[in-house]
């Protein structure tokens, strides 16, 4: 019953953020303001799947400027969990195929997402000069899932390079968000606990070229993998006192 609700729930707000979400962002289509605004709304659905979401910031993550954000990439509940972390001027970086996804391709398309080929390797590496345009042009950062595909419960899976060939070649900062695993999120639960999203402190690429891009990965992603099993940590001592 619980999950019936949730489903009908989530359908209820699809519709409805994608009908007046799309006439919004008419005023001003492809507005990097409005990845920012979209994904705050989308985090509140947490609450109605029994998520108590909890969302950090290092200290003076809201002064870092334009940067590249990468973020863990567990399952579909990313969309209501890391969204909340979202900065201002911001835009993600996502596959073509994701526009025909009923309702919410439309918006993710509109509201100024960058749509990349990821099965043309030509097209894709002319996207990383894309993605370094878009930051230096428009002066807004980037948010990317090195992984490149759902963990589902593996843990942090390999990353793939072009976050940090994007971070170099616009010489902007690499930003790690680790969000705490929620593979027990259970849709037929009524509590599912806390899960905590945390925005690190950035990672300075000032001065770095091309052949610096397999360091920044390993460092970027050492401090993800350290900052994840911490995180689990926390959450499982302070679901276990409720």
């Amino acid at each position: 019953m619980i999950y019936i609700l949730r489903m009908i729930a989530v359908a209820i707000f699809a519709i409805v953020t994608f009908v007046f979400g799309c006439g919004y962002c008419l005023f001003s289509p492809r507005n990097p303001k409005h990845v920012y605004t979209f994904g705050r709304l989308f985090s509140k659905m947490s609450r109605v799947l029994g998520i108590k979401l909890e969302i950090r910031y290092a200290e003076g993550a809201e002064q870092v400027g334009s940067a590249v954000y990468i973020a863990n990439h567990q399952n579909n509940y990313d969309l209501f969990t890391v969204s909340g972390a979202i900065m201002q001027r911001t835009v993600t970086v996502g596959k073509k195929s994701l526009v025909w996804i009923p309702l919410f391709g439309q918006l993710y398309w509109i509201t100024g997402n960058i749509l990349i080929d990821r099965a043309n390797r030509s097209k894709a590496v002319g996207t990383i000069g894309q993605v370094v345009d878009k930051i230096k042009k428009n002066k807004v950062s980037v948010w990317m899932f090195p992984e490149g595909t759902r963990s589902r419960g593996r843990g942090l899976l390999p990353f793939k390079t072009g976050a940090f060939h994007a971070a170099i070649g616009a010489q902007v900062p690499v930003v790690p968000i680790v969000c705490s695993s929620t593979d027990n999120v259970k849709l037929n639960r009524w509590n599912n606990g806390l899960v905590i999203v945390e925005v690190m402190a950035p990672i300075a690429t000032q001065g770095l070229g091309k052949e610096d891009v397999r360091n920044l990965l390993t460092q970027s992603r050492d401090v993800m993998v350290a900052k994840l099993a911490e995180l689990n940590q926390e959450v499982a001592q302070r679901n276990s006192h409720h």
